[in-house]
């Protein structure tokens, strides 16, 4: 397989090649960009609305958990109307470790001004004998990222200064089932001892509904939406509650950038024999035997990290992660071994955003947005003692933590106002030997 073998578009530039992924890199030094940090602590939009309590802790022990990332998160071009923000949440209490809900994400979105008004059609009375026509599909519009701030860096596949600009995507045509019906023609006044029998309206009820479903039948149903809360928040708790957190660095980044394998050449004076064949049998049943032993997933993962080492964050806002493995729950969601075949050189499902779960806000489909990988436990680790804050702290084992996110990016109707989110964090945890 090619080491760099990838889902991401990729372009040619002699021994290296560019792809649209954005690599976040630690930074002791403040680069540009005051807001996006590994570990330290959470800053919020508006320090006088910070988020309920109840987004601070774990869901095992629920107790407060340590900040492990905070991004900023502004996309002009997808929604330019609200400042984004996210974060990412890890509980450092061993019994928590790889249990569900030890590590959490979270969303801050503020509206800055009204969203535009859909446009309103004039509504002309529907002609029996005219039928109506689909409206045409809206125009397709650029996607675009702008994070991070930095305005420095060469080398932009998409040409932009701002490094977190990504490729573009067209919004879901618009529904053409949605225009209206023309009206029936009125029925001929009945006398008035045998009155016409109007139809149920329980029976045209039913008769949509059945339509309807035949005609999402592709689709899947949306989740269920999460309950508001009812009453006060809870308050986020206060500094003292939580553990010592993990040293704090600055981000920087830059495009991803893969070397091209040299291809090896072999002196004049060196002469290649063949081996004879049962060297070659016990080779081959060697090699078996290593292929049989490593997952591929993890070395595809591990030979793409290897071009770029110091990443410690990977961004591609409505891209595809970079698995750990096929194996877990997490990456039996994105990696169909259906459709994988040893002729592919794809093996991971192209569009991510159905193998995640929906917004239980607004229903709306989650879509990959940025994941953190390994070197950045190294990073937060680095100097940290073992129980320095909490007296169980085991140290981290994830392999890669994959944040999906609402495509709509749902959040306050009212200009001026601060919501959050929890989000989806898909945890793929480190392989343990057998």
């Amino acid at each position: 397989m090619d080491p760099y073998d990838s889902d991401s578009s990729v372009e040619d530039a002699g021994d290296f090649t560019d792809t649209g992924v954005l690599l976040g890199y630690a930074s002791e030094e403040l680069i540009e960009d005051t807001i996006s940090r590994l570990g330290g602590r959470p800053t919020w939009i508006d320090d006088a609305t910070p988020p309920s309590g109840d987004y601070a802790n774990c869901k095992v022990c629920n107790q407060p958990m340590l900040l492990l990332l905070q991004l900023h998160g502004d996309l002009p071009d997808d929604f330019p109307s609200d400042e984004r923000r996210l974060y990412i949440f890890g509980c450092p209490r061993k019994p928590c470790n790889r249990k569900p809900g030890s590590i959490r994400a979270l969303r801050a979105t503020k509206r800055l001004k009204n969203q535009p008004a859909p446009r309103k059609e004039k509504q002309e009375p529907a002609k029996p004998q005219q039928e109506s026509k689909p409206e045409s599909d809206a125009p397709k519009q650029d996607l675009g990222a702008s994070l991070f701030g930095a305005s420095t860096l060469t080398g932009s596949v998409s040409g932009n200064a701002n490094p977190f600009s990504l490729a573009s995507s067209s919004p879901a045509p618009s529904n053409p089932f949605a225009a209206p019906a023309p009206a029936p023609a009125p029925a001929p006044a009945a006398p008035p001892s045998a009155p016409e029998k109007q139809p149920s309206s329980e029976n045209d009820a039913s008769l949509a509904e059945s339509f309807a479903d035949k005609v999402r039948v592709s689709s899947p149903p949306p989740e269920s939406k999460a309950p508001e809360p009812s009453g006060p928040p809870t308050p986020w708790p206060a500094e003292s509650d939580f553990p010592a957190p993990y040293p704090q660095y600055y981000l920087d980044a830059e495009y991803e950038t893969l070397s091209r394998p040299s291809t090896p050449t072999v002196p004049e004076n060196v002469t290649v024999e063949n081996a004879d064949d049962d060297a070659n049998a016990g080779s081959s049943e060697l090699k078996d035997t290593f292929e049989s032993e490593m997952d591929k997933a993890f070395m595809k993962f591990s030979t793409r990290l290897a071009h770029n080492p110091e990443q410690i964050l990977r961004y591609e806002f409505r891209g595809t992660p970079l698995l750990y493995s096929y194996a877990d729950p997490v990456g039996a969601r994105f990696h169909d071994a259906a459709a994988a075949n040893p002729g592919a050189r794809v093996t991971t499902v192209a569009s991510s955003a159905n193998r995640i779960p929906r917004c239980e806000h607004c229903g709306s489909q989650r879509v990959f947005e940025l994941q953190l990988v390994p070197h950045a436990i190294s990073m937060l680790e680095e100097g940290r003692e073992v129980g320095l804050g909490a007296k169980d702290d085991a140290g981290m084992e994830w392999g890669t933590i994959i944040l999906g996110v609402c495509s709509k990016d749902c959040g306050p109707e009212k200009v001026g106002v601060t919501a959050y989110r929890e989000e989806w964090a898909g945890v793929q945890w480190e392989e343990q030997a057998k």
